[in-house]
């Protein structure tokens, strides 16, 4: 192929990856942008996610997209469930303090990822697509299933924006980040918002996990790539902002993709660093985010 077919399929590439990164950033910014709690455990419950999608779908026998439209579902609820109790049993009973829920969050990860390698194995297991179509373009056949993770991401991350900006729960989320202490003095279960939060923040990055699966594999410490790109992610889009997380996560994983094409991946790594350390002397509150009060 000459450099327009590379340079195509290094974009399409690139886009699968923001899809991925920008669901999982986006639950790390709304934990960080509304409990003020850096949750360094963000990327063990992506892990968490492709376990369950793993152990989901070969439980379930038949076609392979009733497994992966299962997991799809389960997952991320179970996920999301360990999410809250996490939060109810260590974060709340720590007052989110913010320097203590690191130290608790990195414990918490390091809890989850030997629990997975004790009942799951070190192994790297792949997850069978739900589909195998593919798309014939004008220079190569392209997987239907990759664009497919780009439109459901797409679909997921509108959605949130609805509930962010057009639903009461959206509301009160929003009242919550901007002030805490005034959103329960006017009767906002804070609390319940908190657990809330953080039980969606795990909710996306399993999502995210089931998707990326089936053209990945499950593996106990795959959770740790995700979680330092998303904090690179949060940094350059600004905390709690949706459409920075959604710019940053594209510019990310574009660069990444057509980077590591034509010269190599630990390029794509130095430049994203060095993309955030301009950030943070330039314009520390990120592209998209609002300067600290």
């Amino acid at each position: 192929m000459h450099f327009g077919p590379h340079l195509l399929l290094a974009a399409l590439e690139g886009l699968v990856t923001s899809a991925v990164l920008a669901l999982t950033a986006l639950g790390l910014s709304l934990v960080f942008g509304v409990m003020r709690v850096v949750n360094v455990a963000h990327g063990e419950f992506f892990m968490l996610g492709a376990v369950l999608a793993w152990a989901i779908s070969t439980a379930i026998s038949g076609h392979p997209a009733l497994g992966f439209l299962a997991a799809l579902v389960i997952a991320p609820l179970i996920v999301g469930a360990i999410a809250l109790v996490a939060e109810r049993l260590v974060l709340r009973r720590l007052n989110y303090n913010p320097e203590a829920t690191i130290v608790a969050t990195i414990g918490m990860l390091y809890i989850i990822q030997q629990l997975a390698l004790t009942f799951y194995g070190p192994e790297a297991r792949p997850v069978e697509p739900p589909f195998s179509y593919r798309i014939l373009l004008p220079w190569f056949g392209y997987s239907g299933y990759k664009l497919s993770i780009i439109a459901a991401s797409a679909l997921l991350l509108i959605a949130t924006w609805l509930v962010l900006t057009r639903t009461r729960i959206g509301l009160i989320m929003r009242a919550t980040q901007y002030d805490s202490e005034t959103a329960q003095a006017f009767g906002i279960p804070v609390d319940r918002v908190y657990g809330g939060v953080f039980a969606l923040g795990a909710m996306l990055a399993a999502i995210a996990a089931v998707l990326i699966v089936p053209i990945s594999q499950a593996h106990y410490l795959m959770g740790q790539d995700p979680l330092l790109l998303s904090f690179i992610v949060v940094i350059i889009g600004g905390l709690g902002s949706l459409r920075g997380t959604v710019v940053a996560a594209v510019l990310i994983g574009l660069s990444d993709g057509i980077i590591s094409m034509f010269f190599s991946p630990t390029l794509a790594k130095i430049i994203a660093t060095l993309l955030v350390a301009m950030v943070l002397v330039f314009r520390p509150q990120g592209l998209f985010g609002t300067a600290s009060r």
